[in-house]
């Protein structure tokens, strides 16, 4: 559980801070209260490996001229023992450090030694977070948000399981309010023209017109004929969603799970009201007196959530609104679970619900920075050019299963992750099957798969990866064997990075780092007719690139193959 670079950062800040304290022992300089020191990697190679404008930041306090102070800094710093081998002032006081070239070697032999568990690291210290994604509308099958988001909220968790947080996958059912009763109401119009003809029963126009509802009904008719065709209308209805709905959920979870996704719960809304949750929440805003009634409806106050407008709970005809259960589910996660920080994965189109939902919490006595909402974009699918609407298989719009079935788990999951959440994303789908280095996922499949061959080809040989023990590092010196090395020693940072930004995209373009690394430095570098001591230094270096490619892979539940 190492990340080489939070190690030498803490070093570097060990180093500055009893540097400042010799200089003011000494006279050189005042004594200064030093802030938490920002340690960053320079843009430019040439400016060293990190860098920090710690003496620009207190030079009010050093009441002299940051340059100077830097050089002041500099001159009163102990190397000895440390990573660092030369330190320099740049600019108006930036204080740039190189490192002795052994921290990469130092890395190789984390990554021998943590293998599976290297990039894991302890950032969250077993702090309870919950992850909610996808939680789509159960009236349907799964569409092309609910996929990107699936793949982002799946690969969030994951990072942020291995940076240490002790992490709950959750799906939130909306099995209850408003478009249960659509559904209802929907099914039973399909339920009628199927028995009678279409003239029978006008299609509500705000209902849900998917040909899963028709197929629905054709099942239910095929076991039970018309037995409600004479029943009353709340009867029916209530049977034909106790019928469909439930096959809804099982196909969402079976879609989900060929798509890698598998939640550790299910919330049921349905059980905030079947609990008295829902009713317990709007009595306590009622009493922390956040509502206000008017028009016969009650309202959350606008000034809660940072408003000048109001926002309905409970409708006039006495029915709570997606909000108010929205509210009991929330503190739900809080108060009743005690979730430290909770992650909600949301469509682009709900960014006003955010500032609503962080207020209506905090009037529950919840801070609200321990909710955290990530935002995800449109995504437009292409194919021969075009934009794809209609899957090839059915003719009809393109679900999550007909994308899994047209370019498969790994490409979807690796593409979705390709951008920022908050960047459109625009799917070739041509691309995603395509066998070529134009293909992300294949270009670092491929890498991997090169790997194995070539560790398999050795080993049939007689020359297996050598350990660390018997490996003289040092002969790595080679420029593409340096930059590989280095790109795997960040793999840990990245982690770090990728959790407190929540943007798995990190990892993607990583891994395709590491991937035309290791190109570049096996078209370089003959691995398998080196004199021994060099071929053991780089058949450990290409070993490690594996490790590291799988475990990014692994993460991202993507396939690591060992053979293309």
């Amino acid at each position: 559980m190492t990340n080489i670079i939070e190690n030498v950062r803490q070093e570097i800040k060990q180093i500055i801070s009893l540097s400042f304290k010799k200089a003011a022992e000494s006279g050189e300089l005042p004594q200064v209260e030093l802030p938490e020191v920002t340690i960053e990697v320079p843009r430019e190679k040439e400016h060293g490996d990190f860098s920090t404008n710690i003496v620009m930041q207190v030079s009010k306090q050093l009441k002299k001229a940051p340059r100077l102070a830097a050089e002041t800094i500099i001159n009163n710093m102990n190397l000895t023992d440390t990573y660092i081998e030369k330190v320099e002032c740049a600019g108006p006081g930036f204080i740039n450090f190189h490192l002795k070239i052994n921290w990469l070697f130092d890395a190789l032999k984390t990554i021998q030694s943590e293998k599976d568990n290297y990039g894991r690291i302890e950032l969250g210290k077993g702090k309870k977070v919950m992850v909610e994604y996808v939680s789509a509308n159960p009236t349907g099958p799964l569409h092309m948000g609910n996929a990107r988001g699936g793949a982002l909220g799946d690969c969030i968790a994951s990072v942020l399981d291995a940076a240490g947080y002790d992490v709950t996958r959750e799906f939130y059912v909306n099995d209850a309010g408003n478009q249960i009763e659509k559904f209802g109401i929907s099914l039973e119009a399909r339920y009628i023209q199927l028995l009678k003809g279409e003239d029978a029963m006008p299609f509500p126009e705000d209902g849900y017109h998917g040909e899963d509802i028709i197929d629905h009904m054709k099942d239910y008719i095929g076991l039970y004929g018309d037995k409600l065709l004479n029943a009353e209308t709340d009867e029916r209805r209530k049977a034909l969603v106790e019928f469909a709905l439930p096959r809804n959920i099982e196909r969402i979870k079976t879609a989900l799970e060929s798509y890698g996704v598998k939640h550790d719960f299910w919330f049921s809304e349905k059980s905030l009201y079947d609990s008295g949750e829902l009713d317990e929440t709007i009595k306590l805003l009622k009493e922390n007196n956040c509502t206000v009634e008017k028009e016969g409806a009650l309202w959350l106050k606008g000034e809660v959530m940072g408003s000048e407008k109001d926002e309905v709970l409970v409708r006039n005809n006495g029915y709570p609104t997606y909000f108010a259960a929205d509210i009991a589910y929330h503190r739900n996660k809080f108060l009743k679970r005690n979730y430290d920080w909770v992650i909600n994965l949301w469509g682009a189109d709900h960014h006003g619900h955010v500032a609503r939902m962080k207020g209506a919490i905090a009037s529950m006595g919840i801070n609200p920075d321990k909710l955290d909402v990530v935002l995800f974009q449109l995504v437009r699918l292409y194919r021969n050019g075009e934009i794809a609407r209609m899957s090839k298989r059915t003719g009809r719009t393109i679900s999550l299963v007909d994308l899994l079935e047209e370019v498969g788990r790994d490409a979807a999951r690796f593409i979705f992750n390709t951008k920022a959440s908050g960047s459109h994303l625009d799917f070739d789908l041509d691309l995603a099957v395509q066998q070529s280095n134009d293909n992300p996922v294949y270009y670092v499949q491929y890498a991997h798969a090169r790997i194995s061959s070539l560790l398999k080809r050795l080993e049939d040989e007689g020359v297996k990866v050598p350990t660390v023990d018997e490996t003289d590092l040092t002969l790595l010196q080679a420029k593409e064997e340096l930059e590989l090395l280095k790109r795997l020693a960040e793999y840990p940072e990245e982690i770090r990075i990728s959790a407190v930004t929540l943007e798995p995209s990190r990892l993607t373009r990583y891994v395709q780092d590491v991937a035309g690394l290791f190109h570049s430095f096996y078209n370089a570098c003959n691995v398998k007719n080196e004199e021994e001591n060099l071929r053991k230094a780089r058949v450990l270096l290409v070993d490690s690139t594996r490790i590291v490619i799988k475990n990014v892979l692994t993460l991202l539940s993507i396939t690591a193959p060992e053979r293309m």
